[in-house]
């Protein structure tokens, strides 16, 4: 009896513990949650507008067929004004790059003037009226700052003006294609808008235009001039994301590792 006893006890006991030991309950770890950075998004197109200060640079030579003079250099001279862009582009971000397509269309009053090299009474003029670009851009990003180069196919609108001793005017106008190059910074202020400072050099090589001057006293009522152009641009701007991205609840902020 005293052996079956002390067995229910020790039963008693282990069961007692075992029945605490479920009681009792085990405290939770807290591990707060790795903060994912969220950085921006340059994926997106974007329409903008920019304004800017342009300078010129135009060399004249004589272009005149069977001109005794023919090919010699007229001079050159310098003229600089404002300048209006509208522009649109698409960017893509691989990782910490960016790539892109842009466009840029705009209108300016940029003129210069100088006497010619082969009479003090002649005088050569030309006017920036329109410049337009399609460039692809590379860039990097440091969160919403981005730096890019830029480089394309460029045209000019430009109209020119020859005048002999105030007695005599004509005027010409063309359209030439060249190239530009530039580089730029841009930040993203908000996630539908950036604003950016950017410079552009272009360049429209040799291509004659004919004035048809019957009172300027020269000996053929149609001369011809070949102006090479060189443009310098600073422009500052704005862009905005199409009208897609401009929910307020999408978010263009992505997680980086």
């Amino acid at each position: 009896m005293k052996r079956l006893a002390l067995a229910g006890f020790a039963i008693s006991v282990v069961l007692g513990g075992a029945a605490k030991a479920a009681d009792l309950r085990v405290p939770l770890i807290y591990q707060p949650a790795v903060p994912v950075i969220a950085y921006y998004n340059w994926s997106a197109c974007y329409v903008g507008f920019d304004v800017g200060g342009l300078w010129t640079t135009t060399d004249w030579v004589d272009q005149i067929p069977g001109d005794p003079a023919f090919g010699t250099d007229l001079g050159s001279h310098t003229g600089s004004g404002a300048i209006g862009d509208v522009r649109g582009n698409c960017s893509y971000q691989i990782g910490s790059f960016v790539i892109g397509l842009e466009g840029a269309y705009g209108w300016s009053s940029a003129a210069g003037s100088s006497v010619s090299a082969l009479s003090g009474a002649l005088t050569d003029e030309a006017r920036i009226r329109k410049l337009g670009s399609i460039t692809g851009r590379v860039g990097y990003a440091w969160d919403r700052f981005l730096v890019y180069a830029k480089g394309g196919g460029a045209s000019v609108r430009r109209d020119y003006a020859l005048a002999f001793n105030g007695a005599g005017f004509a005027t010409a106008s063309e359209t030439r294609g060249g190239w530009t190059v530039g580089i730029g910074g841009e930040y993203a202020f908000l996630d539908w808008l950036t604003g950016f400072v950017e410079f552009d050099y272009y360049r429209f090589g040799s291509g004659a235009s004919t004035f048809a001057c019957t009172g300027c006293g020269l000996p053929s009522p149609f001369v011809t001039r070949d102006a090479t152009t060189s443009i310098s641009v600073f422009k500052v701007g704005l862009n905005f994301t199409t009208p897609d991205n401009w929910d307020p609840q999408r978010s263009r902020s992505v997680p980086r590792p």
